[in-house]
């Protein structure tokens, strides 16, 4: 059974479809040990409470320094023998520490099909206005490992969403996620726990 942490800043729809993913069937062999937000206000701890998970607020405003809040944020992890780390919506960067510390552990859902539409001030409403902006007809969801850099690691997972007439940020953005987002998140974490990922050259291979 692995132990998985969920960061999250939001509302934590994603964190919903994990939960519901592992409700029905489609994710085994895994629980979710804590829910952890940068921000107290955030409905996804109230989402973790109520299926009786753990649910934490740390954040980078309670700390003197960033790298004071990199630590504690480590030891929450490390003293929970987390065994996997997935980004579902989390807004704060992560430290080059933590990376080290879990090479090809940390998976983090982005709503484009990168490499389109990310990087470093590209998230959220930002990446579907992006898209609607430059005029794509077909956007998407891409599951990746995360790496030292933005939305750069090896891409796990992507799955399509065309663009519709008369589609505004965020009637785009609600399609991406349950189109894209609450599909493929959950299915690279079920492949994550039966060991069937792997990295070769920088390419993540689908192992049978």
């Amino acid at each position: 059974m692995l132990n998985i942490a969920v960061l999250v800043s939001g509302g934590g729809t994603n964190l919903e479809a994990i939960f519901k993913a592992m409700e029905d069937g489609r994710i085994t062999d895994a629980k979710i040990s804590v829910v952890i937000s940068n921000n107290q206000q955030a409905y996804a701890l109230e989402r973790a409470k109520k299926r009786n998970v753990e649910a934490i607020c740390v954040s980078p405003k309670s700390y003197e320094t960033r790298q004071e809040f990199y630590v504690q944020l480590m030891e929450e992890i490390r003293s929970r023998k987390i065994d996997v780390i997935v980004l579902a919506g989390y807004l704060v960067q992560i430290s080059s520490e933590m990376v080290d510390a879990f090479p090809m552990k940390i998976l983090n859902i982005h709503p484009s099909l990168i490499p389109s539409f990310c990087g470093k001030g590209c998230y959220g409403i930002h990446v579907h206005e992006n898209a609607l902006e430059r005029g794509v007809k077909i956007t998407g969801a891409t599951v990746h490992f995360v790496d030292g850099g933005t939305d750069t690691g090896p891409i796990i997972l992507q799955k399509a969403v065309n663009v519709l007439p008369g589609d505004t940020p965020e009637r785009l953005q609600k399609r991406v996620m349950e189109e894209a987002e609450w599909v493929i998140l959950p299915e690279a974490i079920q492949l994550y726990v039966q060991g069937r990922l792997k990295v070769v050259d920088g390419q993540v291979i689908v192992e049978e």
